[in-house]
C-alpha cells in the first residue's frame, strides 16, 4: 500500500500531465457528484410536491363521494332503496338503521377500485376498531393493507378531533398477504397516508384514509439516478480525455526540451529541437534551438582558450627550465661566496638565493598543473603505512614550527594504516597541508590524526587558528585563492599547493575537505581507499572535530581557542 502510494506521490511530482489529468478527475466528479445531489434533490422534491397535490385531490374527491353516499341513503325512504354500490339492492335495515360493517365494506371498495394500484382505502369506526378479524365490524382495508400499523396514533387523533378536515402525513405502509400455502408475509413501503373523520348513513362516526404508495416515484427516481449517473462517468472519461489530449500537446514539446538539456548537459552539444509551425510552442523551440546554439559557441571557445591557456603555462614552464638553470648556477657561485662580499651585495645573494627557490617550485607547480590539466598524470601506488608517512612530514616541518611558536601533536592508532598510494604524491599532500596550518596557526599547534577503516585510511589535520568563513572551505581549493590577500607569506606558497593536493586526491580517487569556522580554526581531512582503484564509500574520520564550537555548545564569544592556549593551529590563505 505504501509503495503504491508512494510510486503515485513520485509520478505526481515528476509529471505535468499526470498532474492536470488527476486535477481534472477529481473536480470533474466533485462537480459530476455535486451536480448529481443538486438534480436528484430536484427531482425528488418535484415528485413529492406532485404526490402530495394528487394524493390531496384524490383524496379529497374520495371524501366527497363518500359523504354524497350517506346523505343519500340517510335520506331516502326506508332507508333500503339506496345502498352503496357492493351492498345487495333491497338490502334490509333493522330498527330502521344500515348495516354499518357491511356499509363501509362496500364503501372500501367502491372507492379503492377507482385506484387502478395508485392507492389503497381503508375505514373504520368507533364500533369496530377494537373488533377482531373477521366479525364483520373490524377495520377493513383494500390492497392487503393494515390500518392499525399503517396509520400513525398521531394521525388517528388528530382526524378525530378535526371532523371532516383532511389531514395528511408520511408513513410505513404495512401490506399483510398470503402468497400461496406459505405463511403470511409482512412488507414495509414509504408512502402517504390522508384521512378525515366522517359520518355514517346512521349519524356515527367513522375513518377514512388513503394511501398512495412512493413504489412510482421511487422508480422514477431510480431511473433518473441511473441516468444521471451513466452521463456523470461518460462526461468525467470525456474530460479526462480531453485534459489528457491538450496537455500532451502542452507537455510533449516540454519533456522533448528537456532531453535535448540533458543531452547538452552530457556533452552533446549538437542536439536540437524539432520546430514545427509558428505558434508558442515553436517559438520556445526555436528559443531553445538558439540558446543551444550559443552556448555550445560558448563552450567551443571556452574550450579552445583553456586548451591555448594550458599549452601556454606548459610552454613556458618547460621553456623557463633552460634560463632558470643558468641562473641557478650563477646564483649558487654568488651564494657560495657571499661571505668575500660586502653587506648589500652579500644580501643581495641571498635574497637571490631565496627568490630563485620560490620561482623553481612555483615552475614545478605548473608543471604538474599542467600534466594534469593534459591528463598525464601517473599513478605509481604501492602499499604504505601512512603512520610512516606522517611521521616523516612531521619532521621534516619541526623546524618551520618552531618558529611560528607551534607545536605539532600526532595521534596515530597502534595498529597499521597501510592502503595503496603513491608515497611521493601523498607525502606532497600532507606536507602542503601541515605547513599551511602552522603558517596559518597563529602560533597555535597543530593536530596530525591518523585513522583507518574497512575499506579506507584518512589523516587529519586540524588547527585552531583563524579559521574559514562560510563559503571558504570550497574555494580553498582554488588555484591562487588566498582567504587574505593582505597576509605576508613567510614559508614561499606558490597558492597552487592545494590544487594540486585535490587532484593528487582524485588520482588516487579519494577526498580532500575542508573544515572549518571564523576564530575556531579548521580541518583538512584526506581520505584514500585501501586498494588503488577502489571505491571510497565512507571515512574513518569525522570532517567536523569533535571540538568544534557547534559540538561544545560554544559561541563566537565563548570561544577557548585563543593566543597562549596549547591546543592546536588554523589551516587557512593560499592552501
Amino acid at each position: 500500500m505504501r509503495g503504491g502510494v508512494g510510486r503515485v506521490m513520485a509520478l505526481w511530482n515528476r509529471s505535468i500531465q499526470f498532474r492536470v489529468v488527476a486535477t481534472t478527475l477529481v473536480l470533474s466528479v466533485a462537480v459530476t457528484v455535486l451536480l448529481g445531489v443538486v438534480v436528484v434533490g430536484q427531482v425528488r422534491n418535484g415528485l413529492l410536491d406532485a404526490k402530495v397535490a394528487s394524493a390531496r385531490s384524490q383524496a379529497q374527491g374520495g371524501f366527497a363521494d363518500a359523504r354524497t353516499q350517506a346523505d343519500e341513503i340517510a335520506t331516502s325512504p326506508g332507508r333500503h332503496v339506496q345502498v352503496p354500490t357492493g351492498m345487495p339492492a333491497g338490502t334490509p335495515a333493522t330498527g330502521n338503521r344500515v348495516n354499518t360493517g357491511d356499509w363501509l365494506n362496500a364503501l372500501v371498495k367502491q372507492l379503492s377500485s377507482g385506484g387502478q394500484g395508485v392507492y389503497d382505502v381503508a375505514a373504520t369506526s368507533q364500533d369496530t376498531v377494537d373488533s377482531p378479524p373477521g366479525s364483520g365490524r373490524s377495520p377493513r382495508a383494500s390492497g392487503d393493507v393494515v390500518p392499525d400499523a399503517s396509520v400513525p396514533a398521531e394521525l388517528r387523533r388528530e382526524v378525530g378531533l378535526k371532523h371532516g378536515v383532511a389531514l395528511l402525513q408520511y408513513t410505513q405502509i404495512v401490506r399483510e398477504g398470503q402468497h400461496g400455502e406459505g405463511p403470511a408475509e409482512t412488507t414495509r413501503e414509504a408512502g402517504l397516508v390522508v384521512g378525515a373523520q366522517l359520518e355514517d348513513p346512521d349519524g356515527g362516526s367513522y375513518q377514512l384514509y388513503y394511501f398512495f404508495s412512493f413504489g412510482p416515484e421511487e422508480k422514477t427516481l431510480g431511473l433518473v439516478r441511473s441516468t444521471l449517473a451513466t452521463a456523470g462517468v461518460f462526461l468525467v472519461l470525456l474530460l479526462v480525455a480531453i485534459a489528457a489530449l491538450v496537455t500532451r500537446w502542452v507537455v510533449t514539446p516540454v519533456r522533448m526540451a528537456a532531453r535535448i538539456a540533458e543531452r547538452l548537459a552530457a556533452g552533446r552539444l549538437e542536439e536540437r529541437m524539432r520546430v514545427v509551425g509558428a505558434d508558442d510552442l515553436a517559438r520556445l523551440g526555436s528559443s531553445f534551438n538558439k540558446m543551444a546554439s550559443n552556448l555550445q559557441n560558448q563552450i567551443r571557445q571556452l574550450e579552445e582558450l583553456s586548451r591555448v591557456q594550458r599549452r601556454f603555462v606548459s610552454d613556458v614552464s618547460h621553456e623557463l627550465r633552460t634560463p632558470l638553470t643558468t641562473v641557478r648556477m650563477a646564483a649558487d657561485v654568488l651564494h657560495e661566496a657571499r661571505e668575500d662580499f660586502d653587506p648589500a651585495t652579500r644580501r643581495s645573494a641571498e635574497l637571490l638565493q631565496n627568490q630563485l627557490d620560490r620561482f623553481e617550485a612555483l615552475l614545478s607547480d605548473l608543471l604538474e598543473i599542467s600534466r594534469f590539466d593534459a591528463g598525464a598524470a601517473v599513478l605509481d601506488a604501492e602499499p604504505v603505512d601512512l603512520r610512516d608517512l606522517v611521521r616523516r612530514v612531521v619532521e621534516g616541518a619541526e623546524p618551520l614550527a618552531e618558529r611560528r611558536g607551534s607545536r605539532l601533536v600526532v595521534r596515530v592508532p597502534d595498529k597499521p594504516c597501510v592502503a595503496e598510494v603513491d608515497p611521493r604524491r601523498i607525502d606532497r599532500v600532507l606536507r602542503n597541508l601541515v605547513v599551511n596550518a602552522i603558517e596559518h596557526g597563529e602560533g597555535h599547534d597543530v593536530v596530525v590524526t591518523v585513522a583507518a577503516g574497512e575499506d579506507s585510511v584518512a589523516v587529519a589535520v586540524r588547527d585552531y587558528g583563524v579559521g574559514l568563513k562560510p563559503g571558504e572551505s570550497s574555494l580553498v581549493f582554488a588555484r591562487f585563492w588566498r582567504a587574505d590577500p593582505a597576509r605576508a607569506r613567510t614559508t614561499g606558497g606558490t597558492g597552487l599547493g592545494l590544487s594540486i593536493a585535490l587532484e593528487d586526491a582524485h588520482l588516487h580517487g579519494g577526498w580532500l575537505q575542508a573544515w572549518g569556522e571564523p576564530g575556531g580554526g579548521s580541518q583538512f581531512r584526506l581520505s584514500l581507499p585501501k586498494t588503488a582503484g577502489g571505491e571510497l564509500v565512507r571515512s574513518p574520520l569525522p570532517l567536523e572535530p569533535e571540538d568544534s564550537r557547534a559540538n561544545r555548545g560554544l559561541g563566537p564569544a565563548g570561544s577557548p581557542y585563543r593566543r597562549g592556549v596549547r591546543t592546536a593551529g588554523s589551516a587557512g590563505g593560499s592552501r
